[in-house]
């Protein structure tokens, strides 16, 4: 019997059409992780002024927020319907946001380009991590910031995020994540220190109550066993 299909980025463009129509579940539940991960991002940096890279951007819910408070932004994602859903609501509502399609092991970009790279959603999809670290140190000018989250690889995540969100309560399309692309903090760790950066906080991210609509609502928790998020910062 072949393996079910994992780690399938192709549902990124499949619900590209409603990226912003608040329609798809899933889709809505990326969209309320937003406020959650700032929540803890915005104590870190003053997003104002600041040129930034948004990592994996897909339809642009992290890149308009961050637009929203001042940054100037760029964002990149390989899901080429994504990234058009992406630059049709920033034209539509007036952000100067620039959208490229790419993959972070080749960012198209010189080296030095950003004050900050957020990176959510995306570490445990990428093909070779280490290219992705030594890409993003190479982008970030020096004293710049790299701000992620990532799954934590162990049997709870797995658990919670592949048998649960995905298989029984289906917050997730199945198929959506590979397990054997889940970071230990450990190795991700290593990864942002052979690239060069100075690792800093992490901490946890997950539910922290229903909205009125249903969906959860997400913010900074301390326990890091499923999801987690962190800041470093290129020396200089």
């Amino acid at each position: 019997m072949n393996r079910p299909l994992r780690n399938d980025l192709s549902i990124y463009d499949a619900a590209a059409d409603d990226w912003w129509s608040d329609r798809v579940r899933w889709v809505r539940t990326l969209k309320a992780m937003v406020p959650g991960r700032l929540a803890w991002f915005d104590r870190h940096i003053d997003w104002s002024g600041q040129t930034v890279l948004d990592l994996g951007c897909a339809g642009g819910f992290m890149a308009e927020a961050l637009d929203a408070r001042g940054a100037k932004v760029t964002g990149i994602d390989p899901a080429e319907g994504a990234i058009a859903a992406a630059r049709a609501h920033a034209d539509a509502t007036g952000r100067a946001i620039a959208y490229d399609v790419g993959v972070g092991e080749a960012l198209p970009y010189g080296d030095q380009s950003f004050d900050a790279v957020v990176c959510v959603d995306v570490l445990e999809h990428v093909a070779d991590l280490n290219r992705v670290m030594a890409e993003v140190a190479r982008v970030l000018r020096p004293g710049g910031l790299f701000m992620f989250d990532t799954i934590n690889r162990n049997l709870l995540a797995r658990l919670a995020v592949i048998t649960m969100a995905e298989d029984v309560l289906r917050l997730l399309p199945k198929g959506t994540h590979d397990p054997d692309l889940f970071i230990r903090p450990g190795d991700l760790h290593r990864a942002m220190t052979g690239a060069g950066l100075v690792v800093g906080p992490m901490t946890g991210l997950g539910p922290r109550g229903i909205g009125l609509n249903g969906d959860m609502r997400f913010g900074p928790l301390p326990f890091r066993g499923i999801i987690y998020m962190g800041v470093a910062r290129r020396p200089g």
